[in-house]
């Protein structure tokens, strides 16, 4: 286990002896497809690194309505964030996508070690930084572009270094949640794009036909004058 967490950026900077004291309270988990790990307001107690599979994050409404809020892969870790909210409890769901394994560290004696560790907690503190940015970009996306072109962001973003064939990563009612599109209007893009000529779908496989429209689509022209524009100041007064 302790070549495992050596592993991931979190824990690279520890000492020998701190990862023997991570490891020995640490637990070991393996997931099938779709189990729970915790719910939404559970008490807090670990947080997780994924060795293999991948762990959907979300929340649901009084409704029962779910909202994803983010999909972990290997080597990532999440909730270490709520050792610096002082949280009793988890705010999200964690569910396995796919067969999954994780390695569940105890927050309590962690945040304990962070207090001894300056480059762990400066380390740490860069992971969560690089974790809001993505967040940041995720708001932008959903604020300011329509549903057809985070669809189209979100193709161009598995697209492969060669060739125009890509296999979406996630079950289709999954991906609509991740992008906030409902799925019922998930499936209409898709049937709208297949008959215009810009993709070809078959099942999780989709294959790029118009990669000059796809991009047109996802605003890429568009985002990259917003970026490049300064930003004005509010007038006072």
């Amino acid at each position: 286990m302790i070549e495992e967490l050596r592993g991931t950026l979190l824990l690279s900077q520890l000492s020998p002896e701190q990862l023997e004291r991570v490891a020995r309270r640490a637990v070991r988990s393996r997931l099938a497809d779709g189990q729970l790990l915790f719910s939404q307001a559970d008490p807090f107690e670990r947080f997780y690194l994924v060795l293999s599979g991948q762990m959907r994050l979300f929340r649901l409404s009084p409704e029962g309505a779910e909202k994803v809020i983010e999909i972990i892969g290997p080597g990532e870790t999440f909730a270490e964030a709520l050792m610096f909210m002082n949280a009793a409890r988890y705010p999200v769901c964690a569910a396995a996508l796919g067969p999954t394994e994780l390695i569940g560290v105890d927050s309590r004696d962690f945040a304990r070690m962070l207090r001894e560790s300056v480059d762990t907690c400066l380390l740490l503190l860069g992971v969560l930084s690089q974790r809001l940015k993505g967040l940041v970009r995720e708001i932008d996306n959903i604020s300011l572009h329509s549903a057809s072109s985070r669809f189209a962001s979100y193709l161009l973003s598995l697209r492969p270094s060669q060739g125009e064939e890509l296999a979406l990563d996630m079950r289709k009612g999954i991906i609509a949640s991740r992008l906030s599109i409902k799925p019922e209007t998930f499936s209409r893009i898709e049937k709208d794009l297949s008959a215009q000529g810009i993709i070809a779908v078959h099942g999780m496989r989709v294959k790029i036909l118009d990669l000059a429209a796809l991009e047109r689509l996802a605003g890429l022209g568009e985002f990259r004058e917003l970026v490049s524009m300064p930003c004005q100041g509010v007038p006072s007064g």
